[in-house]
């Protein structure tokens, strides 16, 4: 049976964790103390308090609208960006001796959906700026 409160043992595995907790806290305080004191208390300027866009002054409206579109491409991007992730621990894998057919055919699959999925967004227009 495994006990639910750790033995003295036990917890001396967990003394890294504790110190880099203890490290990353006390990293965190000194930060904070040390930008209030030398920060400056009071003194405002309304040149260095204005909003800094590439050196030039903000002429439009920070809320905007974007077109749909735009979002749409940006969750495409993500969606195929992050299905290449999964090739990295597949090529990785691939190297075991007796598994390369199963494997190669399994990335098949999976490249099949994957470009199954490119053509259906292709054939729906979602990335089709000229629609609007």
């Amino acid at each position: 049976m495994v006990p639910l409160l750790a033995t003295g043992d036990q917890i001396v595995d967990y003394l890294p964790v504790l110190v880099m907790l203890l490290f990353a806290t006390s990293f965190a305080a000194l930060n904070l103390v040390v930008s209030w004191l030398a920060g400056t208390k009071g003194q405002h300027n309304p040149v260095k308090d204005a909003a800094y866009e590439c050196g030039l002054p903000p002429i439009t409206d920070a809320h905007a609208k974007f077109s749909v579109k735009f979002y749409l491409v940006a969750l495409l991007f993500v969606l195929f960006d992050i299905e290449v992730v999964f090739l990295f621990p597949w090529a990785a894998y691939f190297q075991t001796p007796g598994r390369q057919v199963f494997l190669f055919v399994e990335m098949l699959v999976f490249a099949g959906i994957l470009f199954f999925g490119w053509w259906y967004v292709m054939r729906k227009g979602a990335v089709d700026w000229s629609q609007e």
